[in-house]
């Protein structure tokens, strides 16, 4: 009996080929294919991917991959995803000159020593090692310094894990690392955490009593005047409008369209 959820043939895996990027991209020529998506299809071999020379945004995640040598000719991927694969090493990608998002989460990296590769890539600002949602990770991501460790080896990061580490924002993902820090129950043994003490002021949440003003009544009152002035003119237009209806009266209805 096969195991649950494995095809016919899917233990060979499938290679990559010319028809197959042609279908998928729907062009004829794999020079001319910017987008693919290669997602869940049971992959252990890119094939002939190499040739499709302009490949901006690949998507190769939930495979079987275990190498990426043919990506090493692709000099204009800028987004590439190879999630959920069994990748060991990423040296090809160091050749992807204009790579600036990879996702390489569920993985087997072991070593923040093998994302050295990528130290070159100095568009790179976005790379995932992990994501909790989709319970993927990296053996690395088990270090409790790996992120740290992985920001001072590749400093052009801007975001790791979907955390910003540097430009705006970035000061908001610290606080919350550091609050997170602070509320984890502590294993050594010593004095208690000392009682958490308030962020404001006491009563800087009050509400303030309301002043009296001078110009603020003088405002009103002359805001007061102009609704009433709106009001007189208004009824003065209506009584207009009354006494030329009575004036045009039923005779005056034919000639009131002549100009």
């Amino acid at each position: 009996m096969e195991p649950q959820g494995e095809k016919p043939g899917e233990a060979e895996g499938v290679r990559i080929t010319s028809q197959m990027l042609k279908s998928c991209s729907g062009e004829f020529a794999l020079e001319s294919i910017l987008l693919l998506k290669l997602r869940g299809l049971g992959l252990v071999d890119l094939g002939c991917l190499g040739e499709c020379l302009g490949l901006e945004w690949l998507d190769l995640s939930g495979n079987a991959l275990t190498q990426l040598g043919p990506l090493a000719s692709l000099r204009q991927l800028a987004v590439l995803n190879v999630a959920n694969n069994r990748l060991t090493g990423l040296e090809p990608l160091a050749a992807c000159e204009n790579l600036q998002s990879l996702n390489v989460a569920g993985n087997l990296l072991a070593t923040p020593s093998q994302l050295q590769c990528l130290a070159g890539l100095r568009g790179l600002e976005y790379l995932r090692l992990r994501d909790p949602l989709a319970r993927l990770s990296n053996p690395l991501c088990a270090s409790p310094s790996y992120w740290t460790v992985v920001r001072e080896l590749l400093p052009g990061l801007k975001v790791i894990d979907s955390e910003r580490v540097t430009g705006r924002g970035s000061e908001f993902y610290q606080l919350c690392r550091d609050l997170d820090c602070s509320l984890q129950p502590s294993s050594s043994p010593g004095p208690s955490t000392s009682e958490a003490q308030p962020w404001v002021e006491p009563g800087y949440w009050e509400s303030w009593p309301p002043r009296s003003s001078s110009i603020l009544e003088e405002a009103c009152r002359q805001f007061q005047d102009s609704v009433q002035e709106c009001r007189d003119l208004d009824r003065q237009a209506a009584d207009s409008l009354a006494q030329a209806e009575q004036l045009l009266g039923p005779a005056g209805t034919a000639s009131s369209f002549v100009f």
